[in-house]
């Protein structure tokens, strides 16, 4: 397995083609069954991200102070502001000199900031799985606010958590935690970061996308992307034993096109390049894009288990060998 793992990873640091870096990525990650007992031993050690932590950013991002998050607002700055204090906090370090990556956007020359945090892998240092969620939102429309606490204060809460958890835990590849701007007009952000890609974009291997994360009366998300990459769909199954979430597959290619997400949120400009894709997110609710999406409708048990879920599966896949 390593012998074959070290020759992929020479393909994605030579100056080859990207299909043929996706093709090397999938080698990488396709194998035999995962044991049973190897399983039960990668999800027991997953289950312990902090619940506090997690619940006390989910509280704080889609509080009123925050006025909705929209790109450009203060309340905005007053998220990335705390993006940044959190990266710093936990000591992750930085691609370039700064965790933002500014881009414009709009007629104005307007700035939205990406938030980019790294924690470097231990034997893969220079190959890379993109963890990503935006943490902008819709802002206040004729006097209410817009909290988007599910989308995607969800998202960057259980973003932050990670980043808590990999740094405790060091992953075997480099880890990208980024929290994008601007996808509420038109995914800019995650399509800045591929364009103008901070690191090599041949050696970002997968993307694991968080959208929507925290409400559903059926304990139930999906994983979206696995019809365009099969190969992934192993790695969820191996999870689904030990969690109460109902993980379910589709929206990536489904009919009509309008249950298709996979041009919905920022995974699309990664799948754009012929990077594999894991959504996770809900289907819409009620309060999808209205004043009520708040914190106190969030089901903090279903929350946090979804959490809990999206951190084994992105070990699983930084550490196939655990599960070969």
């Amino acid at each position: 397995m390593f012998n074959r793992y070290r020759s992929c990873v020479k393909k994605m640091l030579s100056p080859v083609i990207a299909s043929i870096t996706i093709i090397a990525a999938s080698l990488v990650f396709t194998g035999c069954p995962p044991q049973k007992e190897k399983k039960r031993a990668a999800a027991n050690m997953l289950s312990n991200i902090d619940s506090a932590t997690l619940i006390n950013h989910l509280a704080y991002l889609s509080s009123a102070v925050m006025e909705g998050r929209e790109t450009a607002t203060p309340g905005n700055q007053l998220a990335r502001e705390y993006i940044v204090k959190i990266f710093d906090s936990l000591k992750l370090d930085k691609v370039g000199n700064s965790w933002l990556q500014p881009f414009p956007f709009g007629n104005n020359n307007q700035q939205g900031n990406n938030i980019i945090g790294v924690v470097k892998g231990t034997v893969y240092e220079k190959n890379y799985i993109a963890i990503t969620a935006h943490y902008d939102h819709l802002g206040k429309r004729n006097g209410d606010i817009y909290y988007g606490t599910d989308d995607n204060a969800s998202g960057t809460a259980a973003l932050l958590a990670m980043a808590q958890y990999f740094k405790k835990y060091p992953p075997k590849h480099s880890l990208l935690f980024v929290a994008f701007d601007a996808e509420e007009k038109g995914l800019m952000g995650s399509k800045y970061f591929v364009s103008n890609s901070p690191v090599p974009i041949g050696s970002i291997m997968l993307n694991v996308n968080m959208d929507m994360v925290s409400r559903n009366d059926s304990s139930e998300i999906f994983a979206s992307g696995t019809s365009h990459f099969p190969f992934l769909k192993s790695y969820v199954d191996s999870i689904q034993p030990f969690t109460a979430v109902h993980i379910r597959f589709g929206h990536d290619g489904d009919k009509p096109s309008s249950e298709d997400w996979t041009n919905q949120s920022d995974h699309f400009p990664f799948y754009q390049k012929n990077i594999p894709y894991l959504y996770f997110g809900v289907e819409d609710h009620a309060d999808y894009h209205r004043p009520g999406d708040t914190f106190d409708k969030v089901n903090k048990s279903f929350y946090y288990q979804v959490c809990a879920m999206i951190t084994a599966v992105a070990s699983l896949l930084d550490r196939p060998d655990v599960v070969q």
